[in-house]
């Protein structure tokens, strides 16, 4: 799907609409130290077998892909989800 650069949206923080510049996504690296994660791991720890079942295959074929919005006049960032899409490509507007 090809999505714009540039989107006009709603700025709660402008209260009006303002152009978002429009960027993919990506989530950071997982940190070990967060209890979370140590509590994860701390699971999986045992006597040989796991304590959580071996994923064997994954059903969906698809991600949500998240948008990062951020506003051209005071740089407020919306995250929205655009939905399920094997590729989002971000074009220019005509």
């Amino acid at each position: 799907m090809k999505f714009p650069k540039v989107v006009k949206v709603y700025c709660p923080r402008c209260n009006a609409y303002t152009e978002h510049t429009v960027t993919i996504y990506s989530h950071g690296k997982r940190r070990n130290l967060a209890e979370g994660q140590r509590r994860y791991l701390r699971k999986l720890k045992g006597y040989g077998s796991s304590r959580k079942p071996k994923q064997k295959r994954f059903a969906k074929t698809t991600k949500k892909i998240v948008v990062k919005l951020q506003c051209r006049q005071c740089g407020y960032v919306l995250m929205r989800t655009v939905g399920r899409l094997k590729k989002l490509e971000l074009a220019e507007a005509k």
